[in-house]
């Protein structure tokens, strides 16, 4: 029997969970003041966060 499919938010999940360290750094960023945020306004942590899950959701 094969193992049962794992969804792809499970994927996303478990791959955030071993990011949390940028991803504590990109929600720093955005509440650091939230009633200026803007496009861009944390595009070097949220690349940081998004690399990390790529990466992570890669390795088996």
């Amino acid at each position: 029997m094969s193992q049962p499919r794992t969804r792809p938010i499970q994927k996303l999940a478990a791959a955030v969970a071993k990011c949390n360290t940028e991803a504590a750094a990109y929600g720093r960023c955005v509440i650091e003041d939230y009633n200026d945020v803007h496009r861009d306004k944390c595009a070097k942590a949220f690349m940081a966060l998004k690399n990390c899950v790529v990466v992570a959701s890669k390795k088996k």
